[in-house]
């Protein structure tokens, strides 16, 4: 599956969850590194708003979100080939970090190989046209882009 999209900010609140060791060890695993703390935003929209919708629903989210006619087209975008890896929450401290479903993949810009990554769907999240890409570095800087830019997703 193919995805694209423009690079947007974020609200900056995804460093507080990936920089916790519990999560840490599961990127680790799922990476073969750990994750750089923060995410890149990529704002979806059309068809790669519908693929990214089915993504949702395989993830196991309620889509009740979005549209009808989105979630119908939806429904018919064959995302089971397509590796999901559970990221699980955790309490600590009386403070509950909810889990997570991944999809591996690579994110890049034109005519380039890309980056080694994973695109994030937490289980409680108010993104509905935001893609949230985790990798091992600093996606901004290792692929120089900034808001606006277009990047190119293959999920494996």
């Amino acid at each position: 599956m193919h995805l694209s999209g423009t690079v947007a900010s974020g609200l900056g609140r995804a460093q507080k969850f990936m920089a916790q060791p519990h999560y840490q060890d599961q990127f680790r695993a799922m990476l073969g590194r750990t994750a750089w703390p923060g995410t890149l935003n990529v704002h979806v929209h059309g068809d790669d708003l519908v693929r990214y919708m089915a993504l949702r629903q395989r993830a196991g989210l309620d889509t009740l979100d979005a549209d009808d006619l989105l979630r119908e087209q939806a429904r018919n975008v064959d995302v089971a080939g397509i590796e999901a890896h559970r990221v699980r929450g955790f309490l600590r401290d009386g403070v509950s970090f909810g889990g997570a479903t991944a999809f591996l993949g690579r994110i890049s810009v034109v005519d380039e190989e890309g980056v080694p990554c994973a695109v994030l769907i937490p289980d409680l999240t108010r993104h509905v046209d935001v893609v949230e890409i985790i990798a091992d570095v600093f996606l901004r800087e290792a692929l120089q882009v900034q808001d606006g830019d277009a990047v190119f997703l293959a999920l494996d």
